[in-house]
């Protein structure tokens, strides 16, 4: 008996490997340069779905499905609500987020609710409401009120969005997508995690990753506010300056 509960064990083991499969996906970027006219930058994503290496098996076999979810850098960010009191808007209540990304962008082959179920697709950090659990000092009634305000907030600023069928399938199992930047887009390391799924489960992922910054004189500007604060409070002001009495000497004649 032992030995036949051996033999089972083995054989769907040997099963399982023989059909594994494995992801090779590249990007079309690896760097994102932000100059004064950068409006946004298209990128590609693409790849295929092979057998694992050392498996027996020559091809795979579908239907897949593939989700690239595209994460900027992350942050802790706070969702503030307003009131209208005595004439004047202020702040009255806010929740903050940790570790919150700047920019989260979902490209998938078909509805995510035709692809896993949302247990599956929230553990994975897939849903843009995943993120916004991890709020570090409210209820969760709070939580879920303002979860869904900053995300709204997020995706009308172009920051967040998703686009279901963005993935397409060129053969059974070649896809590309395209995702374009905005050109608000945040500076900083950025990775694009792809997931592929067979019959609900998740088979292959692969991590990729790129970076966006800045070059040049906007470059500067950028570090001059962090590393050297004074310095670049004194080149604000300076350069207010110089440009009140241009506009005056201008005007005058």
């Amino acid at each position: 008996m032992i030995r036949l509960l051996t033999s089972l064990l083995l054989a769907l083991l040997l099963v399982g490997s023989a059909q594994a499969e494995r992801l090779v996906s590249q990007l079309s970027n690896d760097s994102i340069d932000i100059t004064s006219s950068f409006d946004g930058e298209r990128m590609t994503f693409f790849g295929s779905i092979a057998p694992d290496a050392g498996s027996e098996q020559k091809f795979v076999t579908g239907p897949f499905h593939v989700v690239i979810v595209v994460l900027g850098p992350t942050q802790d960010r706070v969702a503030r609500e307003k009131s209208h009191n005595f004439g004047i808007w202020l702040n009255t209540d806010k929740v903050e987020f940790d570790n919150f990304p700047s920019y989260l962008h979902v490209l998938s082959s078909a509805r995510l609710t035709d692809i896993a179920d949302v247990t599956t697709l929230t553990t994975n950090g897939i849903l843009p409401e995943s993120y916004t659990m991890a709020a570090s000092t409210a209820d969760w009634w709070k939580t879920e009120i303002f979860s869904r305000e900053l995300v709204r907030l997020m995706t009308e600023q172009g920051l967040f969005g998703l686009q279901e069928n963005g993935v397409n399938f060129l053969s059974d199992n070649f896809y590309s997508a395209r995702l374009t930047l905005p050109s608000n887009a945040p500076p900083g390391p950025y990775i694009a995690q792809t997931y592929v799924f067979k019959g609900g489960e998740i088979i292959a992922r692969k991590s990729e990753g790129f970076s966006v910054r800045k070059i040049g004189f906007e470059r500067f500007i950028a570090l001059a506010a962090v590393q050297q604060p004074l310095f670049y409070g004194l080149i604000c002001v300076i350069l207010a300056l110089f440009t009140g009495w241009l506009g005056g000497a201008i005007f005058k004649r």
